[in-house]
């Protein structure tokens, strides 16, 4: 798990040593060469790229989009929203036309962009940037996560059904291996295999697992008041 989360910290693990030649201008709160950690930033990207999340409509705790600014995309995006949000020059605007500018003046190039997005839900706004090859990605919640098409259809949220709980969901196996896949199946009950691995794996004969029985070997332990 831990080898899993350091990779999706790559880009955060790259800007720790570029701290050691040089400020990160991306970042909104304050950098400096030698600074050592990378800082908490919030949703800063990091990477030498604008990156935030953006709220969209209903506005809800859920209705966010991540969107990275990169500077090959940046002319068809601000050609995109800029008449929509009162800025109709803004692929030109001296304030954001550069890269260096527009970290200067990354919390104008945010505020144009929630401007934008305060009209579209999140999926909406990805239909936009997606022709744009602007790279996004939805923030999404558990029932977003339990109901996605994509999710469902990789197993990664498989029904169960158990003889006491009735129907649930249980998270699949994230490692597929196609001469071994991992098929997820219920929790047992209690003694549910005991016969099972006292004649198989044991070798016990049918008469060996009535007197262990009769003896109460396998019984569950009456309850008792604490």
């Amino acid at each position: 798990m831990m080898d899993g989360v350091m990779n999706l910290c790559r880009v955060k693990f790259r800007d720790h040593q570029r701290l050691a030649r040089q400020s990160l201008a991306e970042y909104s709160v304050p950098t400096y060469q030698g600074m050592g950690e990378v800082p908490r930033a919030g949703n800063d990207s990091g990477g030498g790229q604008l990156g935030n999340a953006v709220h969209c409509k209903p506005h809800g705790a859920n209705d966010w989009l991540y969107v990275v600014v990169q500077e090959a995309v940046w002319e068809n995006l601000a050609k995109r929203i800029g008449p929509e949000v009162g800025v109709p020059e803004l692929a030109t605007d001296p304030r954001v036309a550069s890269i260096g500018e527009r970290r200067k003046n990354q919390q104008l190039v945010w505020t144009l962009i929630n401007k934008f997005a305060e009209k579209h839900t999140k999926r909406e706004l990805m239909a936009i940037l997606n022709p744009l090859d602007v790279p996004c990605g939805p923030i999404m919640s558990t029932e977003d996560l339990a109901t996605d098409e994509h999710v469902r259809g990789r197993d990664m949220w498989v029904e169960l059904d158990h003889p006491k709980r009735g129907k649930w969901y249980n998270v699949g196996m994230p490692i597929k291996l196609s001469a071994s896949p991992a098929v997820i199946t219920r929790s047992p009950m209690l003694g549910e295999h005991t016969d099972e691995v006292l004649r198989e794996v044991l070798g016990y004969d049918e008469s060996k697992v009535a007197s262990l029985k009769q003896a109460g070997a396998f019984s569950v332990p009456p309850k008792k008041a604490a």
